[in-house]
């Protein structure tokens, strides 16, 4: 490991999962941040959060596994039913058998959890300066180092730069120029208290509805005293990315097609939040100079394989294991991040957009999608999500060394 520190702070701009998983990565190895975030207060939006084993070896490698696995719900499977007919699917054992092939449970949590274990430990470092209210207008970087300016006049400099600013991110717009992709899928998500949610419905499991251009998922949070509930549809406007206040009379037009027990579930909210989804085409470089890009900003993606923060996760500890092998070149460290990270999470983009589409499916094609899983069995599952969940840290390098 390459122990010597850069004179200069690295700057992280983006102070969600992401931003603050990679800042927790840089000064556990000594460097110097400043952590720059446009909200007045560091926080997170949003609800629930599923975690795969690939998340927790993440964690576990930033020094947090053990505070989320506090927080968070352990499953027993994970379950997928019809929406239009209240028909299984499938149903996946997440139990001992399913933690012993990929080293980590599977867990559900609230993203504050995570995002609050993250922050906790990045505010023990006192080499990390944050900066909130700090909106970025102008960003350069080359070579030798990086710097931002925000709307309200502060400037800083650093020796690198690294882009956390999510879905429409000023770094990226100053890296590659592209735009994002709006989706057309609308995401509404609540938290339910357990006294409104149905007894029929109380699983200790994430559960799929799929339906026909339209799903919904549910489950718990907090040792099952809230439920998390996020119901998705394809819009029949034209969406602009955002969040906003939600319409319940809007959520019950689009699932007037199915079963009332999944139906139930669009009357246990009191408030919606509504997200108007959008991702971006996979890229072979997110890269330049001392600038480089991580989680949404890098890699931006809906959330059929509950994925987002995961990735994220894995984003910043595999740039942590770049700066171990090559030191503070930071040039040379965002290449080999880059090279170890750009397939895998492009598989990742478009296996979430297919998944979406077998959620989605109608007509003959949910027959067919419900064929799919007939009489599988839990390794044959466990072998289909290997390459997704078996991702150790201490390999994170590996795809960028041809292995």
């Amino acid at each position: 490991m390459h122990e010597r520190a850069p004179l200069q702070p690295v700057i992280v701009a983006g102070a969600g999962i992401g931003g603050l998983a990679v800042t927790l990565a840089l000064a556990r190895r000594g460097m110097g941040v400043e952590l720059i975030e446009q909200s007045s207060q560091i926080g997170e939006i949003g609800a629930g959060l599923q975690l795969g084993p690939n998340a927790f070896a993440a964690l576990d490698a930033l020094g947090v596994g053990d505070a989320l696995r506090a927080s968070a719900v352990f499953t027993e499977c994970l379950v997928m039913m019809d929406a239009v007919d209240a028909s299984e699917i499938a149903s996946v054992a997440v139990g001992e058998a399913f933690r012993q092939r990929f080293g980590n449970p599977y867990a559900v949590a609230h993203r504050a959890d995570l995002h609050n274990a993250l922050f906790q430990a990045v505010r023990s470092h006192p080499s990390v300066s944050i900066h909130t209210g700090a909106k970025i207008t102008e960003v350069a970087f080359d070579d030798a180092g990086a710097s931002v300016a925000t709307e309200d006049g502060r400037a800083f400099e650093g020796a690198a730069l690294i882009g956390c600013d999510g879905v429409k991110s000023v770094v990226r717009l100053a890296l590659l120029g592209d735009t994002h992709r709006v989706s057309g899928h609308v995401v509404y998500r609540a938290v339910v208290p357990l006294e409104r949610m149905p007894h029929d419905l109380r699983m200790n499991a994430p559960v799929v509805w799929a339906g026909p251009n339209c799903h919904l998922v549910h489950y718990p949070l907090r040792s099952g005293r809230e439920y998390n509930l996020v119901v998705t549809f394809h819009s029949r406007d034209d969406e602009v990315w955002g969040v906003a206040d939600g319409s319940r009379d809007e959520v019950l037009s689009y699932f007037e097609g199915i079963h009332e027990r999944p139906r139930q579930l669009l009357s246990c909210p009191t408030s919606w939040r509504r997200w108007s989804t959008a991702d971006r085409d996979p890229v072979a470089t997110w890269s330049a100079g001392c600038a480089t890009l991580l989680g949404d900003a890098a890699h931006p993606m809906m959330q059929y394989l509950a994925q987002g923060a995961c990735m994220a996760l894995e984003d910043a500890v595999t740039l942590g294991a770049a700066i171990d092998e090559v030191g503070p070149n930071f040039k040379e460290a965002f290449r080999l991040y880059q090279e170890a990270r750009v397939a895998r999470a492009a598989r990742v983009v478009l296996s979430v957009r297919e998944m979406g589409r077998l959620y989605h499916a109608s007509g003959v094609e949910r027959l067919v999608r419900n064929s799919l899983w007939v009489g599988r069995t839990a390794e044959r599952f466990y072998d289909a999500l290997e390459w997704l969940y078996a991702w150790r840290a201490g390999e994170a390098l590996a795809p960028a060394r041809g292995v």
